[in-house]
């Protein structure tokens, strides 16, 4: 399970850490053909908000694989070791239950929808660009049992 986990997160840090890399190269550009050759360049600035959302999502489910989502934690502080595990549990099911409805099945649903409908600049469908939503639903549900699976193992760290 930790190699699942190592591998899926490298892989996650390599296309966020991509995507904002490419975010930074085309801003450059963006500001390179606007003030020297005025002559702006509109695909790319199209391109980079695709690709702030794609590094958002992704990061997201970076957060997830180390349990850093929201959580209170003064309910887990003051209760017995079994209950803490229960509410843990329980976090990380409504997280799953989050990934599965709002990211996968809407995410499917919205990127469908938008295939018929072309980007201004790039001449490509504008779904495209959402099947990153349920990508990340479906690495947030693995990152999900995972973690359910440590916090009964008793291998998870202390979230704060």
């Amino acid at each position: 399970m930790k190699t699942l986990r190592n591998v899926l997160t490298k892989l996650l840090n390599i296309l966020a850490g991509g995507s904002f890399l490419v975010m930074v190269v085309l801003t450059c550009w963006q500001v390179f053909t606007r003030y020297i050759l005025a002559n702006p360049s509109s695909w790319s600035e199209e391109l980079v908000s695709y690709m702030f959302a794609w590094m958002s999502l992704l990061g997201a489910s970076i957060v997830t694989s180390e349990r850093g989502h929201m959580n209170i934690p003064i309910l887990t502080e003051h209760v017995s070791d079994g209950v803490r595990k229960l509410l843990e549990c329980l976090g990380e099911i409504i997280a799953f239950l989050f990934s599965l409805v709002i990211l996968i099945f809407g995410g499917l649903q919205i990127a469908n929808l938008a295939m018929g409908q072309m980007t201004s600049s790039l001449g490509v469908p504008i779904g495209i660009f959402y099947y990153i939503m349920p990508l990340c639903g479906i690495l947030n549900m693995i990152y999900t049992v995972l973690n359910i699976i440590d916090i009964f193992k008793g291998e998870v760290k202390e979230v704060a």
